[in-house]
């Protein structure tokens, strides 16, 4: 008998875990990988969707053809807010999806973007082998969720009209921080906040809506907020903004595949680190680029600064998010002990 989960999972991503009726695999098995930014193709455009083609296209490769996978690029197939629900519930398969999006529904993944809690790639690599990485993939397992690969991406400043560097240039600003606790950040700096996928910003930045965007490296290249901006504050050698971007699985598809291709999976995921971390280090180097060629003026953040922003998140946001849930406190105190 059919339930209303399966019904809904049928309807809206026709997941792998139902075309397996009984445990018997169909000679092919095609997966769903969504995603919220621009689509390309395997060799050109943003990183990330490079990644999942990627990912698609090995996996075929190494299951002979009996696992492959589509891409939805552009929240084509599922919205941006609704990836991260639609996998719990078993009716997406796979997303590469920016973990503190699932704040509102699960408070303890806005640990993915911590302000000044990462600081560099290498630090937030090293929580997969401490134990905040444990802590928080044993979190999302038991919340339907299957961490494949660990994705950092460090971020900067797209600006209408002045820059945004230090803490004091936030005043009577209208910003958008990407997560809860860097709103609150911001709003402690003076800010008004505004909160919206970063596949909405070129539009919130085009009306006015927002004054200034906070987002990774390779977003601000990808939507083309360099068209509406007149201010860049790179990244690139120092940021307290690292967010966490996963490949991410619903864990009820992956349960129901054979153990020699969820093997395949894992496998693939790790491999695909290196990818994600060539692939953001280059955008951080490329984005200062593209904005002086657009003719915006570009600013870099350095360490003094990058502690005037955390000093004052850990006596607002940090204390906040700790004091949430004892998993959320744990966490906290887990990842300020891991260094570069």
């Amino acid at each position: 008998m059919y339930t209303r989960r399966h019904i809904l999972a049928s309807t809206l991503a026709a997941p792998a875990i139902l075309r397996f009726g009984m445990g018997t695999a169909h000679a092919a098995t095609t997966l769903k990988i969504s995603h919220q930014f621009p689509g390309g193709t395997i060799d050109k455009g943003d990183f990330r969707d490079r990644l999942c083609r990627t990912f698609a296209a090995e996996l075929a490769k190494r299951t002979g053809g009996e696992i492959t996978a589509d891409v939805y690029p552009n929240s084509s197939l599922v919205k941006t807010n609704a990836q991260f629900s639609a996998m719990r519930k078993g009716a997406l398969d796979i997303s590469l999806y920016p973990l503190p999006y699932a704040g509102g529904e699960l408070p303890e993944t806005n640990i993915g973007l911590m302000p000044g809690l990462v600081s560099t790639y290498s630090q937030g690599m090293n929580w997969k082998k401490n134990a905040v990485g444990k802590t928080l993939t044993d979190f999302l397992a038991d919340k339907g969720i299957v961490m494949l690969s660990w994705v950092w991406q460090a971020g900067g400043v797209a600006s209408r009209s002045r820059p945004l560097v230090l803490p004091e240039d936030a005043k009577g600003l209208k910003v958008r921080g990407g997560s809860r606790e860097m709103d609150m950040v911001l709003q402690t700096a003076g800010a008004a906040v505004l909160s919206v996928p970063s596949n909405d910003l070129y539009a919130a930045m085009q009306t006015g809506a927002c004054d200034a965007g906070i987002t990774s490296s390779t977003s601000l290249i990808s939507f083309r907020l360099e068209e509406v901006a007149k201010a860049l504050t790179s990244g690139a050698k120092a940021s307290y903004w690292f967010m966490l971007e996963p490949l991410l699985m619903s864990k009820s598809i992956f349960d129901g595949l054979p153990k020699k291709h969820q093997d395949t999976i894992l496998a693939l995921g790790v491999e695909m680190e290196a990818f994600g971390r060539k692939g953001a280090q280059a955008d951080d180097s490329e984005v200062a680029k593209v904005y002086s060629k657009a003719g915006a003026k570009v600013s870099e953040l350095d360490a003094t600064i990058v502690n005037k922003w955390r000093d004052i998140a850990r006596d607002t946001a940090w204390k906040d998010y700790g004091a949430k849930t004892a998993t959320s406190g744990q966490l906290l105190k887990l990842a300020s002990d891991v260094t570069a």
